[in-house]
């Protein structure tokens, strides 16, 4: 059913429209890989369908011929480059915290790397992928999928070098390329339900360390809290509610922007309550006169803290 719809209500009209345009009659030759999910059935004057041969797919489908790998590696090498220019912003604070930069890794900014990665992508390189069809490939060196996917490896190896630290400053070639192929299959159904329950575990764990530091500015570690979840909230409802896919990116996009003072002062007074010393909350009160009814001293010391016994519970003094 999904694949009628696409195929009658967005192929067939946007291939008129194409072929209108550069004056050409409506004869179209769709290829589509064998896949179980893919309708059998379509039909429709002047396009002809068909499909890959079974288990063919990594032979020959040509998005299978290093274009997917080249895109993965350009993004890889974008996330590391965004992860550097976000350490030189901070080193003026020396206030950086590469778990804090993941959590503010949201799907905006992975599909601003995404769209970043594709436009670095050359028509050249998408045509060097075409081995099904060699007589339509043209020469053209440095822009084939090996090329950049070798370029991008090279400069993400730099910019891990930059970063140092364990895991970035002893990273090598084969270390990248494992990354390239651990996401190569698909995930479960039960991948998806441990992703969604450790992040839900993240995020409890972040309301619980929750707590009221009060600053010059008068902007507690709550309130700001809750400012980050409002905005939080907010882009939620525009990805919820906007057809508009690309709207909803550009509007998340400009509040995380208008949120960056707010995050970085929220990320600040996390750390700054981390690292408050145990003794600055047992600080002991200042000793009160004893009253002249007896009294009963508690077992915390510390805090000297007391309870007043009544009068006549009280054991009889010295006098009588």
């Amino acid at each position: 059913m999904l694949t009628s719809n696409w195929f009658h209500q967005c192929f067939i009209p946007q291939v008129k429209v194409y072929l209108a345009e550069k004056g050409m009659p409506f004869k179209v030759l769709l290829i589509m890989d064998n896949v179980g999910g893919h309708a059998t059935d379509l039909s429709y004057s002047g396009v002809q369908v068909e499909f890959l041969p079974p288990n063919t797919t990594s032979l020959i489908q040509p998005m299978d011929q290093g274009v997917i790998r080249a895109f993965k590696a350009l993004y890889t090498r974008n996330a590391l480059a965004n992860l550097v220019a976000s350490v030189d912003a901070a080193q003026e604070d020396d206030d950086f915290n590469l778990k804090a930069y993941w959590r503010q890794y949201t799907i905006a900014t992975c599909l601003q790397n995404i769209h970043k990665a594709l436009e670095e992508m050359k028509p050249a390189t998408i045509n060097a992928s075409w081995k099904l069809w060699p007589e339509v490939v043209y020469d053209d060196k440095g822009f084939t999928p090996a090329e950049i996917q070798h370029s991008a490896v090279q400069k993400a190896m730099q910019l891990a070098a930059i970063l140092g630290g364990e895991g970035f400053a002893d990273m090598t070639t084969g270390n990248v390329d494992e990354l390239l192929n651990c996401h190569s299959q698909l995930l479960t159904d039960e991948d998806l339900k441990k992703l969604t329950k450790s992040a839900s575990k993240e995020e409890e764990e972040a309301v619980q360390q929750e707590t009221e530091v009060v600053s010059q500015t008068g902007l507690t570690l709550e309130w700001l809290a809750g400012l980050c979840n409002l905005a939080k909230e907010l882009q939620e409802r525009s990805q919820e509610w906007d057809d508009n896919m690309v709207r909803s990116v550009q509007f998340c996009n400009m509040v995380d922007d208008v949120m960056a003072p707010y995050k970085m002062l929220f990320d600040w007074k996390k750390k700054q309550r981390q690292q408050l010393p145990i003794t600055t909350f047992l600080q002991p009160r200042k000793k009160e006169p004893v009253p002249a009814a007896a009294t009963m001293v508690t077992p915390s010391e510390t805090a000297e803290e007391v309870e007043e016994v009544p009068q006549e519970m009280a054991p009889p003094s010295e006098e009588t």
